[in-house]
């Protein structure tokens, strides 16, 4: 059997083309050996990204002094920084929400009701607190990212030490509460 040169190096051409250039198995996404059906596609027409979608927050109960924790911000703070550990939530939209109270040198009383982001490095306020012991929404609540800056260095803080180690959200509640309780001290000393 005799072999022809020029079918030799045509069969070696179309075999590299094979290998070298996947795109050419397909023909306006039909299968060029004839199936008709679509098999792949060399872009990413197909891919449909989810946009994120937050849940709605549902308002916890007003925190009690009692399940406040401190955590440490940074040795330049005259501020005292607590989160009630009694009602953090893992949110299945990716958001840590919890109440946070800040306590000035004067004994002056934020409390707010927060989430946090992981994925987005972002904060948001929902509530903040009355004097009554009661939430009031917070108005004009948007998404701003949380800066290692030194006026708001408590949410970089919260950031990484507690709810978005590595930039990821933890996976079990216990172990966040745990972690706070075991590094701060309670606003209210049990006797």
């Amino acid at each position: 059997m005799r072999v022809r040169q020029g079918h030799v190096i045509l069969g070696l051409l179309t075999v590299a083309g094979l290998f070298f250039a996947p795109q050419s198995l397909a023909d306006n996404g039909r299968d060029i050996l004839g199936g008709g059906q679509k098999t792949y596609t060399t872009d990413w027409e197909d891919y449909d990204a989810k946009p994120w979608e937050e849940k709605a927050a549902a308002l916890p109960p007003y925190p009690k002094d009692e399940d406040f924790y401190s955590f440490y911000v940074s040795a330049s703070t005259v501020n005292r920084f607590y989160v009630d550990t009694a009602n953090i939530s893992l949110g299945g939209d990716g958001v840590v929400r919890y109440s946070l109270l800040i306590i000035s040198p004067a004994g002056t009383r934020n409390v707010s009701y927060e989430g946090m982001r992981c994925e987005s490095r972002e904060r948001r306020v929902y509530a903040l607190g009355r004097t009554d012991s009661r939430w009031a929404d917070a108005r004009g609540s948007i998404w701003v990212p949380v800066r290692e800056a030194t006026a708001n260095r408590h949410y970089a803080a919260l950031f990484t030490d507690f709810f978005c180690p590595h930039g990821i959200m933890p996976t079990k509640l216990e172990n966040v509460t745990r972690a706070i309780r075991k590094e701060g001290e309670p606003l209210v000393k049990k006797r």
